[in-house]
């Protein structure tokens, strides 16, 4: 059973004034993501953590510094869970974009969504990118694995999506908050999401123990993996 733990990056300006900051360089974590970043890593502190992968963004590495603290762990970038290459929208006000007919169908029908421009990226190329990376990730730190992903809300929306089998098309339904935790395991029969959008809650449950590994097998086949915290 290997445990994703996903964690979107701390506030930054562009969150807090409103701005599609896509991959602007120079965005970083203002004074409030500075403090969810380092209140995030005091909740992961406790758990045993075999990786951190980054998207290569500032304001994800920033976040992602916090989480490695003192840990003797290198931080890998990884360009599959970056944000989404948003084209024309990008450095653009929502409450502007909110006006053009492109953004009806981000919301009700993101799999047809393209942005435009000749950097501009779909929502389904973004989804299957970010997946791809997932599954890569999971067969590097193996079955009892556990580690942190640093990404962007549209991302961890899209890899939480597929996790619970749901289609592209109803993402936006998946609510992810600046420095939230959700955390997903993977199983041989199926992935299992145990937090979405966590901004709070006790995170002990996660810690592996003997018998946690022995029973993880039976676990998943006939009661769907731990019951505690779904």
């Amino acid at each position: 059973m290997t445990t994703l733990i996903l964690v979107r990056h701390g506030r930054t300006s562009a969150n807090r004034d409103g701005i599609l900051a896509g991959w602007t360089p120079g965005v970083q974590l203002d004074d409030k993501g500075l403090e969810q970043a380092a209140a995030v890593s005091q909740r992961l502190a406790i758990l045993p953590l075999a990786g951190v992968v980054s998207s290569p963004l500032e304001r994800t590495i920033e976040t992602a510094e916090f989480i490695v603290g003192e840990r003797d762990l290198d931080i890998a970038l990884d360009s599959r869970i970056g944000e989404c290459h948003y084209g024309d929208w990008t450095g653009r006000p929502l409450k502007d974009l909110a006006k053009e007919p492109m953004w009806k169908i981000v919301q009700s029908q993101p799999s047809a969504a393209v942005f435009p421009g000749l950097d501009g990226e779909s929502l389904r190329n973004m989804a299957h990118r970010a997946i791809d990376s997932v599954h890569h990730w999971n067969e590097q730190f193996g079955p009892d694995g556990m580690y942190v992903m640093v990404s962007h809300g549209d991302v961890i929306k899209a890899i939480v999506s597929n996790a619970l089998g749901t289609h592209l098309d109803l993402f936006q339904r998946v609510q992810i908050d600046p420095c939230s935790i959700s955390v997903i395991e993977y199983t041989p029969s199926r992935p299992f999401a145990i937090h979405v959008n966590d901004t709070g809650s006790d995170l002990s449950r996660l810690i592996p123990t003997k018998k946690s590994r022995r029973g993880k097998s039976s676990d998943a086949v006939v009661g769907g993996g731990s019951g505690e915290g779904r």
